[in-house]
């Protein structure tokens, strides 16, 4: 997660770490925290920029790219 946060162009400069929160070989699962630098407040960057559907398509394209 680390590689693809720091490379991504989108939220590069803001991340600054990804740790694992919860495993469980059971089920798959795992849950992670990830932290970012948040600049003073700029009209729509958390709405937008920090959405979290859109974190998560971030991680998703990289998904697809690699196959």
């Amino acid at each position: 997660l680390t590689d693809v946060y720091c490379s991504s162009p989108a939220l590069g400069r803001y991340f600054r770490s990804a740790q694992v929160v919860y495993f469980s070989n059971e089920s798959s699962t795992v849950f992670y925290q990830l932290e970012f630098s948040v600049p003073p407040s700029t009209e729509g960057f958390m709405e937008n920029t920090m959405n979290p559907d859109f974190i998560k398509n971030v991680l998703r394209q990289n998904i697809y790219d690699e196959d």
